[in-house]
């Protein structure tokens, strides 16, 4: 009988690209996402997303001047985010 441990992804190292954003885990997994998935990050300049830290012992990832944030578990569970009315205006 196998036993399924979870193990808790915690993001050592971030790069963000025009296309994309990609984490290095630090159990050696590399996990990415398209950039459109934060709609704040892809209406950011590149400068502004540079401008990053990394956050909850590496939970996830901040982007302090446009508000954003997206957790290690978000993006392996392939969750985009949402656009609110509020966001719209």
């Amino acid at each position: 009988m196998s036993i399924a441990t979870r193990v808790d992804a915690r993001i050592q190292n971030v790069s963000v690209t025009e296309d994309s954003i990609t984490a290095q885990l630090v159990d050696g997994r590399t996990i990415s996402v398209p950039l459109v998935w934060s709609w704040r990050l892809s209406e950011a300049t590149p400068e502004q997303r540079a401008r990053f830290e990394i956050i909850g012992n590496g939970s996830g990832i901040r982007w302090p001047e446009i508000d954003e944030d997206i957790s290690a578990e978000g993006m392996l569970q392939g969750v985009p985010a949402r656009r609110t009315a509020k966001s719209t205006r």
